[in-house]
């Protein structure tokens, strides 16, 4: 049995992506309320691995799990791509009549503004997890309240499905990551097609100095599939940067690394690994 420490509960679309990364095995949870209480779980047991979105289509990058990774010292070891589809809920014996108010993440919230605007009698509440929404609402029999989460939510906390599908744009999707100790990290490469990496760094306050490595990376065929600035807290104007690349020779990547070495300052491999699938 695998060990995956999540953020959220049980129907969430990490829980979702978790089942999805690791389609044939059984898996036991860790649900976690906060980001770093993953990363917590994972560094305090070595056989436990994490799973966090690490950014979204319509969202953009989750800055602080940018940080949390780079601090953290343990490695990428997988990622896998989930396509979100928002449901709006009820409790099983109320309709459309009876709903006021709606609860749900602040990122799901967003990614359905166009059906919230459609009804502005709604009250529209913030909370931590979408499938914590509906558990709540389900526990404490919230009457009159309604929560935005995934279809497997609902089923699992015995919710009434009133709507599916409300996101504004169907072209949603979720990129999680799988960390894990370094030393799991290793073994779980084996036998692995690996063809992409996380890269952090920073460069010398001088001109021209992204633009060196970047021609270095097109030089060795590296395809440079994300780039995140983040800025270095009590150094002004000075930035990491997040690299995500891909490749088909390992070893025109390693060449490529080492020459761009020189140019960089404390470069970091955050993970080398397979990449991975969309979910329909």
């Amino acid at each position: 049995m695998k060990k995956i420490a999540i953020q959220g509960t049980l129907g969430s679309y990490h829980d979702i992506a978790a089942h999805k990364f690791f389609p044939d095995e059984e898996i036991q949870l860790i649900c976690c309320a906060h980001f770093q209480d993953v990363f917590v779980a994972v560094k305090a047991d070595n056989q436990t691995i994490g799973l966090v979105a690490i950014e979204n289509t319509i969202a953009g990058s989750l800055l602080q799990n940018h940080e949390l990774l780079r601090e953290s010292q343990l490695q990428i070891i997988g990622e896998y791509k989930l396509r979100i589809s928002h449901s709006f809920v009820c409790l099983p014996d109320e309709d459309w009549k009876d709903i006021n108010e709606v609860n749900s993440h602040p990122i799901a919230l967003m990614q359905c503004q166009e059906f919230l605007d459609n009804h502005p009698e709604f009250k529209v509440v913030e909370a931590e997890d979408t499938a914590k929404s509906a558990e709540i609402i389900r526990k404490e029999n919230l009457k009159g309240h309604a929560a935005i989460c995934s279809k497997t939510a609902a089923k699992l906390y015995g919710m009434k499905i009133l709507q599916e599908g409300i996101e504004t744009n169907k072209h949603n999707f979720t990129r999680f990551l799988v960390i894990a100790d370094p030393w799991m990290a290793d073994e779980f490469r084996k036998n692995k097609n690996i063809n992409k990496a996380n890269l952090v760094f920073s460069l010398a306050h001088t001109e021209g100095s992204l633009s060196q490595v970047l021609s270095i990376l097109s030089f060795y065929s590296i395809n440079l599939t994300k780039i995140q600035s983040l800025p270095i807290i009590g150094r002004e104007w000075e930035y990491l940067f997040y690299v995500d690349i891909t490749f088909n020779d390992y070893l025109r990547y390693r060449q490529a690394i080492d020459a761009i070495i020189p140019l960089t300052k404390a470069l970091k491999t955050l993970g080398e690994y397979e990449e991975g699938k969309s979910s329909i």
